[in-house]
């Protein structure tokens, strides 16, 4: 690889300001990737937490849930294009307890990655990619401590070597004892002078310079597609997209289906999250989507709509828009609503139910676990019940899987669409898995590969689903699942408080 003079300033400034971090909001505040998959006959549970910059330091964490793993190498690789055919050499990963290990990987360019898996063991070897999307979300500043204490080092550094430039010019010649003269003292001021200048000259170019490089960085900082709103004659809702620069590559016309749809549409009455809608609009041109909508109570509504690119790479796109009552046509296909109580009503604390009663007499259950911490893996795993509290029957697949879940922060600063495997989108899993069957980029191996993925086979499905997810940060939560039986789509409701991390 040829690493240019600026790729090479702008390692530079990434890694000489490394120590202080000002998060920046990208992928709607919840970057790290999660991601359960099979590696041959290992079942593994990934978590990869990207750099906030570019070039910058992946963490890894993987959990097998399989006994006889003897040895994992990691490699990263970009998930398309050419150098996706030239792997680098992999790290092994170290391996802290007998079921968990972890990695450390340098990601060198802004993108669309996938992290490689090779798993040895008793039982053979497999293989596993977790798609990471790599972009830059944050800045690095220097905290004001810091500054100050190297402020003064800096002037005492240019103090001393003020006073060594004029100390030599003065006495570096004098015999030992002597005075030195008046004609002496005066070139030694001039010298000191100069030197003064010169060093106070070096600092305004070198802070003009550093100013130049951090902004030419600023740049690369990840900036997600806006989006407008607008309702149109014939309750038509219309999402046009724009690109507010970040990279040239970006396109609006390159968007490929993810489970079945270009665009995946959570349409939630903010603030209390209490009515939502997850629609499918259309393309209707380069960067612009509609759909007719169903009956829609009046409110103020928050949209969140994922994408992705033809690359692999995913993008959650925020907008909103204020509705009146609207009676349109019932929902159909995919399409689905769900109503509940207000997430938080004033001055009350959240309902922390684990079950939840559906319209139609059905109840879906949530295992929780007793404590909810940030920045934790969790199996999230509900269960639907019929009328009678038996295990539903007649399950069936919602868009290719058991269900979908959103984890929504009551503030707005959280959204996350999960799937049974994770936080990744299944397009770039696709993309992934086919990569690692030796010569096989055909549909039908991209099929064998999405029914490998958890919970994706249909035969005999059980009314359970589980999501790997960790919550990003502490707060309030709203998470909203959706499973399928027969024909209904079901919708459920659960809060959550999360801790801080201990």
């Amino acid at each position: 690889m040829i690493l240019s003079r600026s790729w090479l300033q702008s390692a530079l400034l990434c890694l000489a300001l490394a120590m202080f971090v000002l998060p920046a909001s990208a992928h709607v505040g919840s970057p790290d990737v999660y991601v359960e998959g099979n590696a041959g006959p290992y079942k593994l549970l990934v978590v990869v937490r990207p750099p906030l910059v570019i070039p910058g330091v992946a963490d890894i964490e993987l959990r097998s849930e399989s006994p006889g793993i003897e040895r994992i190498e990691i490699t990263p690789i970009p998930l398309t294009g050419e150098a996706a055919k030239y792997p680098p050499v992999p790290d092994a990963m170290q391996r802290p307890s007998a079921q968990f290990f972890t990695g450390h990987l340098w990601l060198m360019a802004t993108g669309s990655w996938q992290i490689r898996f090779t798993v040895y063991g008793s039982k053979g070897s497999g293989v596993f990619s977790a798609p990471v999307p790599a972009t830059a979300i944050a800045t690095r500043k220097m905290q004001p401590g810091l500054g100050v204490m190297l402020a003064i080092l800096g002037i005492i550094l240019v103090g001393g070597l003020v006073s060594i430039v004029g100390a030599a010019t003065r006495d570096a010649q004098l015999a030992p004892g002597a005075e030195a003269t008046p004609e002496r003292r005066r070139r030694a001021y001039v010298a000191m002078t100069i030197t003064l200048v010169l060093l106070i000259g070096a600092v305004v170019f070198g802070n003009r310079w550093w100013g130049a490089e951090a902004a030419d960085y600023s740049r690369y900082i990840y900036k997600p597609l806006q989006m407008q709103a607008e309702l149109k004659p014939g309750d038509v809702l219309d999402l046009r997209l724009s690109d507010p620069g970040w990279l040239k590559q970006r396109r609006l016309d390159d968007f490929i289906p993810d489970h079945d749809h270009v665009m995946h549409l959570y349409m939630l009455r903010w603030p209390a999250m209490d009515v939502v809608f997850h629609l499918h609009p259309e393309v209707a041109g380069p960067g612009d989507f509609s759909l007719r909508l169903p009956s829609v109570p009046a409110g103020n509504y928050r949209l969140y709509a994922d994408v992705v690119h033809e690359n692999g790479f995913p993008e959650t796109i925020v907008g909103s828009i204020t509705l009146p009552k609207i009676s349109g046509n019932p929902l159909g296909g995919d399409d689905a609503e769900g109503t509940s109580i207000p997430l938080r009503n004033a001055g009350e604390p959240i309902q922390t139910r684990s079950s939840y009663k559906l319209p139609d007499g059905y109840t879906m259950v949530w295992k929780r676990p007793e404590t909810l911490i940030a920045k934790t893996p969790y199996d999230f795993t509900f269960e639907l019940r019929d009328p009678e509290q038996r295990p539903a029957a007649e399950m069936a697949l919602y868009m290719g899987m058991p269900g979908h879940a959103a984890f929504i922060k009551s503030d707005g600063t959280v959204f996350a669409h999960i799937h049974p495997s994770g936080t990744a989108s299944m397009a770039a899993m696709m993309i992934a898995q086919a990569q690692n069957r030796a010569g096989s980029n055909d549909a039908a191996a991209t099929q064998n590969d999405m029914a490998a993925m958890p919970g994706m086979s249909q035969p005999g499905m059980p009314n359970t689903v589980s999501f790997p997810y960790g919550f990003p940060s502490p707060g309030t939560y709203r998470i909203i699942v959706q499973m399928k039986h027969g024909s209904v789509i079901e919708t459920g409701f659960f809060d959550a408080e999360v801790a801080p991390v201990p």
